[in-house]
């Protein structure tokens, strides 16, 4: 999937108070190993490393274009590597942190992908994710009418990628019967104030509307296209406009 860092790094800002937020969970280990799914461009984990800096950090992504940037980030304590998540699982290793910031939403079955988490976390290890709440998200919903409406249900052969984020209490079950602790698990808006109904468009280009583009031929993807920002007007009529982006964090400690 070719992620474009310059799109997705134009609402830079905004992405970066819920990785704030979600950092802020996090205790400061004595020394341990930590990894971060879904990297990115490193930047975020870069952060992490600076703050932790008795922590070695290895960061991952399954995006070329997203770890070309990482490599001015590298340091004694942080490295990268192109892998997805499910390579990480196969390989068996436990962490004392495992971190995600707005990357666990692109892998499928979170009920079984979490439990495998958790297991990979050693005794008094740190667990912190946040994603999107992509159901609730009007973008999102916009996203998953269209793409189950003529003519572009046809166009994309039936295929529609529905979210895998689950609720609120089944995070926290699953967080609790993996045997974590001092659980934090809480729903957040983080408004996005846009002059411009373009400036809307450009911020789910960069993430969830990507599998989708790339599926399009030349014209209909401009129908495509054409059609989302139309719906975008209809649903934020007044300008400038408030959307209410919800993300999911989750934080906790393995007894």
């Amino acid at each position: 999937m070719p992620w474009n860092p310059e799109i997705y790094n134009q609402f830079k800002e905004l992405r970066y108070k819920p990785f704030y937020d979600l950092m802020d969970f996090i205790k400061d280990p004595e020394s341990s190993k930590a990894i971060d799914l879904g990297c990115g461009t490193g930047e975020q984990t870069a952060i992490l490393a600076k703050k932790f800096n008795k922590t070695d950090f290895l960061g991952i992504d399954s995006s070329d274009e997203m770890l070309e940037k990482s490599k001015s980030f590298e340091a004694n304590n942080l490295h990268f590597e192109r892998a997805a998540v499910e390579d990480m699982l196969e390989s068996g290793k436990k962490w004392d942190l495992i971190f995600s910031n707005a990357a666990l939403q692109w892998s499928d079955n979170h009920e079984i992908l979490f439990p495998k988490l958790l297991n990979l976390i050693h005794s008094k290890g740190q667990f912190a994710v946040q994603m999107p709440v992509q159901n609730e998200n009007i973008l999102n919903k916009i996203l998953y009418q269209l793409a189950g409406e003529e003519p572009f249900k046809t166009y994309f052969k039936g295929w529609r990628r529905d979210s895998p984020v689950l609720s609120i209490d089944q995070y926290a079950q699953i967080m609790f019967d993996g045997g974590l602790e001092n659980i934090e698990v809480m729903q957040k808006v983080y408004p996005i104030i846009a002059q411009d109904h373009e400036a809307l468009y450009d911020f789910i280009s960069g993430s969830a509307l990507i599998p989708y583009i790339e599926l399009l031929a030349e014209d209909q993807k401009k129908l495509f296209i054409a059609t989302f920002k139309t719906r975008i007007a209809e649903h934020f009529p007044k300008l400038p406009a408030m959307y209410a982006f919800k993300r999911i964090l989750l934080y906790g400690r393995k007894v």
